[in-house]
Formats: structure tokens, C-alpha cells, sequence
């Protein structure tokens, strides 16, 4: 998981440069910000001047999943205020994935907090890289910019396999991204999100009541 941090962490350190910052701004985004997707959203906001109420508001609407993970991610395990306070920090994509998988029940707060740290460090070294070397890698690499979709689609076929028997989950979070695309177009993530969000909680409450039925 770490390597495939690598690609995403080089073009984003060749955006930064070639959007006109200084190298080191890609080391300070990826690690004071470390979010990923918004990283890039926010190199392309500072260019064009936005103003800091539109910079929060996107924060908010592409960050709003992270809610949703806290839900389910081990924090409980990692003791300490200050490594409670990191684990929280660094709460990605990847490691969310990695860490709520029936293999990683009996890992312990410091496995977890292991994990976190070293897939920020690849994401910051990538980006340092990649903008030291920003001029000699190429803006047109076939693939790099499709390289961040690619590793979300890996972690969703993972989900799915480790469910092999909650298909209808996974369908449900298509349909809930098809729904918001046409719905709402302009706020896709936010929309899905929500959609997904409602028909986990009517299937919830539907099985309860099959349940005290029975």
C-alpha cells in the first residue's frame, strides 16, 4: 500500500512545482495537511487567489467521508493523547481499508500507529521526490494522473472480497454515486455520501424489524 502511495506522492510533488510553488510546499502540504485528493484541489485553489471561505467549504464537502470512518476505525486500541491525537490525524483512505479488515482485528495501537506513520512518510518522500525532481519527470506520464483512481478501485476490490457475503453493500454505494451523479451533479461526493448513508439506516431498520418479528 505504501508503494502505491509513491506514484501519487511523486505527481503530486510535479504539480506543486509546476503549478509555480516552491519545491518545499509539497513537503509542508503532505505533511501538515495530508489529504490526499485535496492536496491538489487546494494547489490549484491557491493559484487562482479563492478565498478562504471557498478553500473551507471544498475541505469540507471532499473531506465529509472521514466522518463516516470514524465510525467503524479501531481508535479505541491506539491509548494516549498524543497518539490518539495522530491516529485521528493521519485517518486516510488507505488506512482506514487496511485497518478494518477481519485481519487486523487483533492488531494492537501501536501496529496501527506504525502503519499510519509509514504511510505518511511515503507519501511525503514521494512528494519531496517529485518535486526535487519535478523537472525531469515529465507533466504527460501516461497513467501517473490515473494513478490515485487506480489505487481506489484496488481498495474497493479488496472491500468486496473480504465481503463476500455483503455483496448488496457495495451495489447499494454504486447506485448511491450513479444517483447523486445525475441529482446532484455539482456536489457528487457530498450527495452520495448522504444517499448511501440513508439506505444503510433503512436497511438497518428493516432488518430490526424482521428480526423482532421472527
Amino acid at each position: 500500500m505504501g508503494l502505491g502511495l509513491v506514484p501519487l506522492g511523486l505527481a503530486f510533488g510535479v504539480f506543486v512545482t509546476q503549478s509555480g510553488l516552491d519545491w518545499w510546499w509539497a513537503s509542508a502540504f503532505t505533511s501538515l495537511i495530508y489529504a490526499g485528493s485535496f492536496e491538489f484541489l487546494l494547489v490549484g485553489l491557491l493559484g487562482v487567489l479563492a478565498p478562504l471561505t471557498t478553500i473551507v467549504l471544498t475541505a469540507s464537502l471532499v473531506n465529509v467521508r472521514h466522518v463516516f470512518y470514524a465510525l467503524s476505525f479501531p481508535l479505541n486500541r491506539v491509548q494516549g493523547g498524543l497518539p490518539k491525537a495522530y491516529s485521528t490525524f493521519a485517518l486516510t483512505d488507505e488506512a482506514y481499508a487496511l485497518t478494518t479488515r477481519e485481519q487486523a482485528r487483533s492488531w494492537s495501537g501501536r501496529r496501527i500507529l506504525w502503519l499510519q506513520g509509514l504511510l505518511h512518510l511515503y507519501w511525503v518522500g514521494g512528494a519531496t521526490v517529485g518535486a526535487l525532481l519535478g523537472s525531469l519527470i515529465p507533466g504527460s506520464v501516461k497513467g501517473l494522473d490515473f494513478a490515485m483512481t487506480a489505487l481506489f478501485a484496488v481498495l474497493a476490490v479488496d472491500a468486496v472480497r473480504e465481503r463476500r457475503g455483503d455483496l448488496p453493500t457495495p451495489v447499494l454505494a454504486l447506485l448511491s454515486a450513479l444517483a447523486a451523479r445525475l441529482v446532484f451533479p455539482g456536489q457528487m461526493l457530498l450527495g452520495a455520501f448522504a444517499l448511501f448513508t440513508v439506505v444503510l439506516l433503512a436497511r438497518h431498520m428493516t432488518s430490526r424489524r424482521g428480526t423482532s418479528h421472527a
